[in-house]
């Protein structure tokens, strides 16, 4: 009689299950780690500099300024013109022109100043001139466009209807908040907030907070009264000049260490 606890292999039955579990977690790990390192490499290289702009031929591309790879649709090139120090994430969309390799004359038809930050998956279309300021900072997903779909005669589809086009200029410093939309014709001053998801048209004054669709000015800056309404949250607390990032880790773990110290403590 064979008994199945083992005792006639000395005890020593082996745990197939087992065994093939673990092999199969070392070979998911193994290959998770080469697939992320080859994505790596591959954003590394497939991302667009002043030095290695690949086949995209700028009108102007600054120091400093990285398209992240994968990049959206990209064409108009040669009547772009982009800033020192700007970041461009993944799946950024920039047009100039409604179409690829139209002649758009001499001058510059999409300009971003220094330091703008667009955020993943935005777009920015350019038929008419658009202008985005120095450090604007977009969230995801912000949609700026110079065109429109026009619907004027009722009899014919939307979108066979000649497009309205009308210029876009979004000032210096200015915070465009993730899902927000710019019409045609917009006009944003200088270090305006836009609020997610808010659609925006028309002229903003300088330090200005928009909301909604259509956006409308709920917050504004007074040079007596300061912001009106008031802000509710205090304002930060700028990180001293001289602290170094070493510090600002050790600062980290110390308030870990005290926040898992005193839930601890029994009330």
């Amino acid at each position: 009689m064979i008994r199945c606890d083992g005792s006639d292999y000395g005890g020593r039955v082996p745990r197939n299950r087992n065994t093939f579990s673990s092999l199969a977690a070392w070979r998911r790990r193994v290959l998770a780690r080469a697939v992320q390192g080859g994505w790596r490499w591959v954003q590394q290289a497939g991302s667009v500099t002043a030095e290695h702009p690949g086949k995209l031929r700028f009108r102007r591309l600054g120091a400093g300024t990285r398209l992240a790879f994968p990049q959206g649709t990209v064409f108009g090139e040669p009547w772009i013109e982009i800033g020192e120090c700007c970041i461009i994430a993944e799946q950024v969309t920039l047009t100039a022109g409604m179409l690829p390799d139209l002649d758009l004359g001499t001058d510059t038809v999409l300009t971003l100043g220094d330091g703008v930050v667009l955020g993943r998956g935005s777009h920015v279309i350019a038929d008419a001139k658009v202008t985005i300021g120095s450090d604007t900072y977009c969230g995801p997903y912000v949609y700026i466009t110079s065109t429109n779909h026009s619907y004027d005669d009722p009899d014919e589809p939307v979108g066979r209807q000649w497009p309205r086009s009308a210029p876009v200029s979004i000032g210096p410093g200015c915070w465009l908040g993730t899902g927000s939309v710019i019409l045609p014709g917009a006009r944003l001053g200088r270090n305006v907030v836009v609020a997610a998801g808010a659609i925006v048209r028309g002229e903003v004054p300088d330090h200005s907070v928009v909301a909604g669709a259509p956006a409308r000015v709920v917050r504004s800056w007074d040079p007596e009264k300061g912001w009106q309404p008031p802000i509710r949250t205090p304002a930060p607390v700028p990180i001293p000049e001289h602290v170094t990032p070493e510090q600002l880790a050790a600062l980290a773990v110390w308030e870990a260490q005290r926040a898992q110290s005193s839930e601890s403590v029994p009330s």
